[in-house]
């Protein structure tokens, strides 16, 4: 009776296995966009301004500005020191200081950042394909 009782507790915790991992497997795929860019972040000083987008920014939110990538565009940005990495949506056009190649939210950088106290990081930057849209 154990023994059933075990092989039945192991046969649902396998499948309660396999569906989570399905479940949890991301169809998200990258692609280089550009290495060893630098990024900067926004002063507080712009919350609750209107972007280019018409989205009312946000320091706490993970967004970002670039010069030309579409609204909308999910950003995977890699601190190439460190190698962490945090994901953005494109909401905003900047920067606008020569040598830089993207403003995070204030969120976003301290996420990447190696220095609280850093103006600016080296980044790779990925674009993210999702499969699912």
């Amino acid at each position: 009776m154990n023994l059933r009782y075990s092989l039945i507790i192991i046969i649902l915790l396998i499948g309660f296995t396999s569906c989570k991992t399905a479940s949890n497997s991301k169809n998200t795929k990258t692609s280089l966009y550009k290495d060893e860019v630098f990024a900067c972040y926004y002063h507080n000083k712009f919350n609750g301004r209107k972007t280019a987008s018409g989205i009312i920014f946000s320091n706490s939110k993970l967004t970002a500005a670039h010069k030309s990538l579409t609204f909308g565009t999910k950003v995977k940005v890699t601190n190439i020191e460190n190698n962490k990495s945090v994901i953005v949506e494109i909401n905003d056009r900047g920067p606008f200081t020569k040598g830089l190649e993207i403003d995070l939210s204030k969120k976003a950088f301290d996420a990447i950042s190696h220095d609280k106290k850093a103006g600016k990081l080296q980044v790779k930057l990925e674009l993210i394909n999702d499969s699912k849209k």
